[in-house]
């Protein structure tokens, strides 16, 4: 069967929700029989994998790309950052890419906002996802529109406008 191969990226301030509304979509779409794959940016370099005084830990001091392979996942430790497409190429088969950061990378693009709006987002932005505590009426009208409490409008959002790869 073929794979829908669909990109798209989500990004927002700190605790804006981007990480939840991520997981409800993906979840959705895996209950629906996707295939999902989720990209993080972690822009500090910060985010930590494999704990010391393990293995894997001590194979990757030594400088060297790590890959884990276990029954039922693998884990890889690369040494240098991936481009989007070597990330597209790593996981092939897919029907959702999901991204999460990565801003000027040019995808079609979420962005979520909670308590308030950061303009910044704006010119790298398709749609916003908001909850309540947004006013609606201070979105550009070229930015879609999206509930950030209703994760199916999400996916119906990125169905058609999704890059496919």
């Amino acid at each position: 069967m073929n794979k829908k191969r669909l990109i798209v990226a989500f990004s927002g301030p700190s605790n804006s929700g981007k990480t939840t509304a991520i997981v409800k979509v993906a979840s959705i779409l895996q209950d629906n029989g996707f295939k999902v794959c989720i990209v993080k940016h972690d822009p500090k370099d910060k985010a930590v994998f494999d704990r010391e005084g393990k293995d894997s830990f001590k194979f990757s001091q030594t400088g060297a790309d790590v890959a884990v392979v276990s029954p039922n996942k693998t884990t890889l430790f690369k040494k240098n950052t991936s481009t989007i497409d070597e990330m597209i190429e790593l996981f092939q088969d897919f029907d959702y890419l999901l991204v999460e950061g990565l801003k000027t990378l040019e995808l079609p693009r979420i962005s979520i906002f909670r308590d308030k709006l950061d303009e910044s987002y704006f010119s790298v932005t398709n749609a916003i996802a908001s909850d309540e505590t947004i006013d609606k009426n201070e979105i550009p009208s070229n930015i879609d529109k999206l509930d950030l409490n209703n994760p199916e409008e999400l996916i119906l959002w990125i169905d058609k406008n999704a890059k496919r790869v």
